[in-house]
């Protein structure tokens, strides 16, 4: 079968967030192979689809996997798997996914970007944790747990530089939120194309730090939103890789806009 490498969230080869991604002929294979597979590709997450049968919720359906384990939800994945079933035209208009986390929708626009509709994260203010200033390597000023969809830890900075600045120590962070942390601050100059800035880390995952995190952005559009006084923001997520999302807050919806790149396409022989 053909196997891809997409970089999603970004308009250009090498940048955003690398996903592999499978169209498997059929139903999925046993947990075993596919998690085989995603450890093979070794990139942030992986993505495995099959067509549905006609005329149910779902086009097709779609699973993620870590090198070291499944996941609930995946925004860049996702992305990537829209981008391919668009460029190959094995589906070229609107897709509904059937995932972990329900039916997701992957709609491409005529300038070649593609909009996620997933469902807003929760937000719940709650008490910076003990230690956490020492494994960051910076204090938060605020703290807010994203619902058991993310299952994130979101945590604001003073500034943008603080943030870009953090070298935190993973092996500590681990042990504060079920799948990871969300470090963000406001832009410091949004003349420059976004509002917000952030970074996240997935130790538990076998990801120290994702390139760009579709799902952490339906945490973060809310959380911004309510700060800015704005529904539709452009967030950077600050890796080495950098990528831009833009965020659309619905009410119980996200949606997610970006644009993704293959950069490999091969035969997988396993």
């Amino acid at each position: 079968m053909r196997i891809r490498i997409v970089d999603a969230f970004t308009d250009r080869p090498f940048a955003g967030n690398p996903a592999g991604v499978l169209l498997l002929d059929d139903v999925f294979p046993d947990d075993d192979w596919l998690q085989d597979v995603a450890l093979e590709v070794n990139h942030a997450e992986t993505a495995f689809a099959h067509r549905l049968p006609e005329g149910g919720e779902a086009d097709w359906a779609l699973r993620w996997f870590t090198p070291v384990a499944e996941v609930s939800m995946c925004g860049h994945a996702t992305l990537a798997t829209a981008h391919v079933l668009h460029t190959t035209g094995a589906h070229p208009g609107p897709v509904r996914f059937a995932t972990r986390s329900g039916v997701l929708t992957a709609e491409p626009a005529a300038d070649g970007s593609i909009t996620l509709d997933f469902p807003t994260a929760p937000l719940t203010p709650v008490e910076i944790p003990a230690g956490i200033t020492e494994a960051l390597g910076a204090p938060p000023v605020a703290a807010a747990a994203t619902g058991p969809a993310v299952g994130d830890l979101l945590l604001e900075l003073a500034d943008e530089k603080t943030l870009l600045d953090l070298a935190p120590d993973f092996k500590s962070l681990g042990v504060h939120a079920s799948r990871g942390l969300i470090a963000t601050a406001r832009a410091d100059d949004a003349s420059r194309g976004y509002d917000f800035v952030s970074r996240c880390f997935f130790p538990n995952l076998g990801i120290d730090e994702d390139p760009v995190t579709g799902s952490a952005h339906t945490a973060l559009a809310p959380y911004w939103s309510a700060r800015l006084g704005r529904d539709d923001l452009t967030g950077l997520q600050a890796s080495r890789r950098t990528g831009l999302i833009r965020t659309g807050l619905r009410g119980e919806r996200t949606l997610l806009t970006g644009r993704a790149v293959t950069v490999i396409e091969g035969e997988l022989r396993a």
